[in-house]
């Protein structure tokens, strides 16, 4: 009977352990989805200032062809997702900057990955302030800037050698008309 209540015992207090320890994990990983939700954390993306810009080719929402080389040095290039939260906290951030660029709409680049009925609301909103894409998941532009995650906010500049590249931003972009490039 001593042996019986022993693993009782035993088996209590390895429960009572799982518990905290469960406990803890939760709290750590309630932690880091909140920090992951801030507006002003790093843009998700894996390219890294200063990486190059892959090369892709696509249609604007108005029917234009746009490839990397016509991005002018300066542009801010912000990727939405309609189903991500974090997205609609920052699109009204970036229409404001993006209203306010020296160059307008040409200086700024939307890109709304999603399906299109879900992207039309996204894109009729960036449309007058931006050169709006509306793309499938993967598609060229989101490949050419490796982007994983939404909202993506960037800045792109040439290089010394003329190579266009990634200078990442915050969701305000810094001040517009104020390079924020250090490509050099």
């Amino acid at each position: 009977m001593p042996v019986l209540f022993g693993l009782v015992a035993l088996v209590g207090v390895v429960c009572a352990l799982d518990l905290v320890l469960t406990v803890g994990v939760i709290e750590r990983l309630v932690e880091q989805s909140e920090k992951c939700a801030r507006p002003g954390r790093a843009p998700a993306t894996s390219v890294a200032e200063g990486d190059r810009v892959d090369a892709f080719r696509t249609v604007t929402t108005d029917g234009r062809p746009l490839h990397r080389d016509q991005l002018p040095d300066d542009t801010a290039v912000a990727f939405f997702a309609p189903d991500c939260r974090v997205c609609r906290e920052t699109l009204p951030e970036f229409l404001e900057y993006a209203r306010a660029l020296p160059g307008g709409r040409r200086q700024a680049l939307a890109v709304v990955v999603g399906e299109e009925e879900a992207a039309a609301v996204y894109a009729a909103r960036l449309a007058p302030v931006a050169q709006v894409v509306v793309e499938e998941r993967g598609g060229p532009v989101s490949l050419a800037f490796a982007v994983t995650g939404f909202p993506s906010l960037l800045r792109v500049a040439r290089d010394r050698s003329g190579t266009l590249v990634t200078t990442p931003g915050g969701p305000d972009l810094g001040r517009p008309g104020t390079p924020t490039s250090r490509a050099a």
